[in-house]
């Protein structure tokens, strides 16, 4: 079985492994709340991650090592996540009678009833949700499975940086516990008042993920093959820049004076319609035709005007999800550089949580 919903006293370092970087955060927890006891950013060379698939076990190995050392995170247990659609949720009943011991021996025999690979290729974990509605005889447990050479390579490269693999998430969840930190959205809701829907957009370097929630509850999922990725390109192809220098550029800026125009305001242009789509397909697919506010997470969410031009649009209230707001920042952290990364910390930060929120 995975770790997908079960959690540890033990501390956890979050490490994001995605196309661009490994992002890495250490999270303390007591009566006054969260801190933020360590933090990094290594860079990763391009193809070392494709397609959400680890290619290159050793260079990103190395790169979390060199993250241990300059970062001076000390937790030796750490979780990683992987991407939605990595994984497969099915919502099944079991007798209310058995204990979690039989509910795993129940599902692990009649787990090929639900999963379309063959057992020996997937990693499987399950979440008892509660009392069926049809019969209080019944639980609804959450039955989830995952590829295993996705889970495999993710526990491999910890291995082999040192440290030990924990937990695996899925990226999505990470995303909306390190925003519902942000939007206060742990405390009870108001008796007979609906919660908010937030449609999270989780903008990382080649995937685009729309995540709508309510609560505690994911109601929707889709990812996109779209990201930063996609100006840096651009920016390289205009200006003739090498890719590190684009990066560069686009973060820290210094571009010539058409940039907004001619690159940047196509770009958002362009994000603003993968935002819009994914909604759609939402609305069609639920009962919904509406949400509450949309959240913007990962590296490019930053982007000058976007949340003005989403909100404008949308006619939806927009803003870029920062859970370091409400944490206290450790004497080892650069609180400026971390406040600047926050929205690609996202991942890592719902990982490091994991220890006591689930």
């Amino acid at each position: 079985m995975l770790k997908l919903f079960k959690g540890r006293n033990q501390s956890l370092v979050g490490l994001d492994v995605s196309a661009s970087a490994i992002k890495m955060i250490e999270l303390v927890r007591d009566a006054e709340g969260y801190r933020v006891e360590s933090y990094g950013v290594e860079p990763l060379p391009e193809n070392t991650v494709v397609d959400q698939n680890i290619v290159e076990l050793d260079v990103v190995a190395e790169a979390i090592k060199r993250l241990k050392a300059t970062s001076g995170f000390t937790a030796k247990w750490a979780a990683v996540a992987v991407s939605g659609s990595a994984v497969i949720t099915k919502t099944i009943e079991v007798p209310a009678s058995l204990n979690e011991v039989q509910i795993e021996e129940q599902l692990l025999l009649e787990a090929d009833q639900y999963i379309p690979y063959p057992l020996d290729e997937v990693a499987l974990d399950f979440q008892v949700l509660g009392p069926s509605a049809r019969s209080e005889d019944l639980l609804e447990v959450l039955l989830a499975a995952c590829r295993r050479e996705h889970v495999d390579a993710r526990q491999a490269v910890l291995e082999s940086a040192g440290l030990e693999p924990e937990v695996i998430d899925i990226e999505a969840h990470c995303v909306q516990r390190a925003i519902a930190l942000d939007l206060d959205l742990f405390s009870d809701p108001v008796e007979g008042q609906p919660q908010d829907v937030l449609a999270i957009v989780d903008i990382g370097a080649d995937l685009t993920t729309l995540s709508v929630v309510q609560g505690s509850e994911v109601l929707y999922t889709r990812e996109q093959m779209f990201g930063g990725r996609q100006l840096t390109d651009e920016i390289q192809a205009k200006y003739g820049l090498n890719t590190a220098e684009a990066g560069y550029a686009k973060k820290f800026g210094g571009l010539p004076e058409d940039y907004e125009v001619e690159v940047l305001a196509p770009f958002k242009e362009a994000l603003l319609q993968q935002v819009m789509r994914s909604l759609q397909f939402f609305y069609s697919a639920t009962s919904y035709n509406d949400v509450d506010r949309v959240v913007l997470a990962g590296g490019t969410a930053n982007l000058v005007g976007l949340t003005d031009l989403i909100a404008t649009r949308l006619g939806t209230p927009c803003s870029v999800a920062n859970p370091f707001d409400n944490m206290r920042i450790g004497p080892k952290v650069d609180q400026e550089r971390l406040m600047a990364d926050a929205p690609a910390m996202m991942i890592a930060c719902g990982l490091a949580m994991r220890d006591v929120d689930q």
